[in-house]
């Protein structure tokens, strides 16, 4: 499959996907989406990939996704039942979009370059591992786009940072710098902007230079530690999401950040 949003390098078995598209932020579209999704199922065949990395080509990791291409483009704006059947059903896959991360079988590291918001946060935070920028920001902004965050901030955030803290970065939609993400233990680590390239490779390394059948028996089994009911849990947030997605709560909220506004949710 030929590449035009994402970049895809293999060296001394480190797989590295990198979004690239950096004019919104590497804010992605269906085909993003898509592309992610082939190449790393791709660096999940090969056995001379030990390790995946996801980051982001210019300032951001990623802004999640691009309201004005998915939602906002005069056919689903206008209620085409093409595009918006498409939108949907794309959205009713299982698991939607990259989720698959949360089971994938090599480690997998997030190279956080700049902010990761929206689904960007959710894909770092489906990672095994997050290496960040001092320069990286964190939000779950779903809410403020009358949405519910999908696996990584439901499953994945709570697990990291404790209930407490995941129900107010959810329902506020707030951002939080890298230093906060550190302290309250949602990344790994926090290195110099000009140092994340080295220090992302140096823990990509030292990771595959370990056993990975044992690698994969130990994420399956730390998963089965955690007692994760995917299942119920990918058809709950599959159907909530959907129900949100036709709500006019998230046309405004789409509506408003396109526009640059302060959304007006009526809770319909």
């Amino acid at each position: 499959m030929a590449y035009s949003d994402i970049l895809y390098d293999k060296k001394n078995a480190v797989a590295t996907v990198t979004i690239n598209r950096p004019q919104v932020m590497n804010a992605c579209t269906i085909k993003t989406y898509d592309e992610m999704a082939d190449a790393l199922r791709d660096a999940e065949r090969d056995d001379s990939v030990r390790v995946v990395v996801i980051t982001g080509a210019g300032r951001g990791f990623c802004a999640g996704d691009d309201v004005k291409e998915i939602f906002l483009n005069p056919e689903f704006r206008d209620a085409k039942p093409s595009k918006r059947t498409e939108v949907e059903e794309w959205r009713t896959h299982q698991p939607v979009a990259l989720d698959f991360l949360v089971t994938y079988p090599k480690p997998t590291i997030a190279s956080v370059n700049g902010a990761a918001v929206g689904y960007g946060c959710d894909i770092s935070l489906m990672c095994d591992m997050r290496v960040c920028s001092d320069q990286a920001r964190f939000g779950e902004l779903f809410i403020r786009r009358g949405l519910i965050p999908e696996a990584g901030g439901l499953l994945v955030l709570p697990r990291l940072v404790g209930l407490a803290r995941a129900y107010e970065l959810i329902l506020t939609g707030d951002i939080i710098d890298a230093a906060t993400a550190e302290r309250i233990g949602m990344v790994n680590r926090v290195v110099p902007h000009a140092q994340l390239g080295e220090a992302t490779m140096a823990l990509a390394e030292k990771l595959a230079q370990q056993a990975p059948l044992a690698q994969r028996l130990a994420k399956e089994a730390l998963r089965i530690g955690l007692n994760l009911n995917l299942p119920h849990f990918f058809d709950y947030q599959r159907h909530g999401q959907h129900l949100m997605l036709t709500s006019k709560d998230h046309l405004e909220g789409a509506k408003s950040f396109v526009e640059k506004r302060p959304p007006d949710f009526k809770g319909e």
